[in-house]
């Protein structure tokens, strides 16, 4: 049997029409887009026109897009370069409790460095109560950051109407949207924040390439410092190969945002999972307010690893991790108040574009199997 890919909130494959992009500017365009002279213009313009087509499907103005090398790097910089523009000292930031990794270790370090961190807790589904971002937001807060939507789990926060909240209290906002660009509508002006981040390896374009959206007249203390690129953000030469991968990828994303094909698939997975265990699987994250290709599920009383290891054609991911011979809960299931016998059970099962029916029905029975 083929493999069945089950992970997209991993990595995406490259999207064939990025690929169609990127194979030219591996020969041509080759110049230094910072250069004035012929062998730059290509390059130049190939940049130019990737930023604005990223821009276009936040809804932004091309000239608040700064390209960085991925995620991490995006919210780096939004967390790290507005502390750093802030002079270094004290500082508060509020973040939700499931944040990932990249957002909760720049805050620790920053926490070395003086700042202090609240994180707000999250309801059963994952979700952040925004009366509980008023209560966090103090006098010398200086950024709240709630990603859109989560990445184990995939419910959606509400982030248009903690906007509103954090906007009152005069308090800059981002919002690490790596998971929901492109899956759902992330426009700038309905979400209401002032910086948000893009991976484009969950976009169907290559590892290493990102970028943050910087409303005008936010200023950020660079992370790399050198010549003026990226209009003084971001020093170094762009990569255009990557940056012209990443502005078609988001092409590609406008076109399919509000289908409602994986939605199907998803829902068709998940009815053959409960047909088969009844309550013995349990669903994660909000049954409704969540991403279209996410479903993270527990079998009860079973170890996730465990049942993937007797699914090896199937790729996802488990909802609990092994250090040291000894099984942990996930961070955001532990967060969320899954009972441990709940969530050592957890996979987490995330569809993408070329997911096809056959796949959901293979995958229903390889796991009905596995875990039976």
């Amino acid at each position: 049997m083929r493999p069945i890919y089950l992970d997209y909130n991993a990595s995406t494959p490259i999207d064939s029409a990025v690929r169609d992009v990127m194979r030219p500017l591996l020969e041509e365009a080759y110049g230094n887009p910072s250069s004035g002279h012929w062998a730059s213009a290509g390059a130049k313009a190939a940049l130019e026109a990737a930023r604005a087509q990223v821009a276009a499907l936040l809804g932004c103005e091309a000239d608040e897009v700064v390209f960085t090398s991925g995620g991490s790097e995006a919210n780096n910089l939004a967390l790290k370069g507005l502390f750093f523009a802030h002079g270094g000292r004290s500082a508060h930031i509020v973040v939700s409790a499931i944040e990932h990794p990249a957002i909760l270790e720049p805050c620790r370090f920053l926490e070395r460095l003086g700042a202090t961190v609240t994180r707000v807790p999250v309801d059963p589904f994952g979700l952040v109560d925004p009366d509980d971002v008023r209560k966090a937001i103090r006098t010398d807060t200086i950024l709240v950051s709630l990603m859109h939507a989560n990445n184990e789990v995939g419910s959606i926060q509400p982030i248009e109407e903690t906007a509103k909240i954090v906007r009152e209290h005069g308090v800059l906002f981002h919002t690490d949207a790596a998971q929901s660009v492109g899956k759902i509508a992330t426009r700038i002006a309905d979400l209401g924040v002032d910086l948000l981040s893009i991976a484009g390896h969950k976009l169907y374009a290559p590892k290493g390439v990102g970028a943050l959206y910087v409303r005008r007249g936010v200023t950020l203390e660079p992370l790399i410092h050198g010549a003026g690129h990226e209009r003084g953000r971001r020093a170094g030469t762009e990569s255009v190969l990557l940056a012209a991968a990443l502005g078609k990828a988001c092409e590609a994303a406008a076109a399919a945002i509000g289908g409602t094909e994986i939605l199907h698939l998803r829902e068709a997975l998940w009815e053959r999972l409960r047909e088969s265990f009844g309550d013995r699987v349990v669903l994660n994250g909000h049954p409704d307010r969540r991403l279209p290709n996410t479903l993270n599920v527990s079998f009860v009383g079973r170890v996730g690893a465990d049942i993937l290891a007797r699914a090896p054609e199937i790729a996802a991911s488990t909802g609990s991790a092994c250090h040291a011979g000894e099984l942990r809960l996930s961070p955001v299931l532990a967060a969320m108040g899954v009972a441990p016998d709940v969530g050592m059970g957890a996979i987490r099962l995330s569809l993408g574009r070329v997911t096809s029916f056959a796949e959901i029905e293979a995958a229903a029975d390889i796991l009905t199997r596995a875990a039976g």
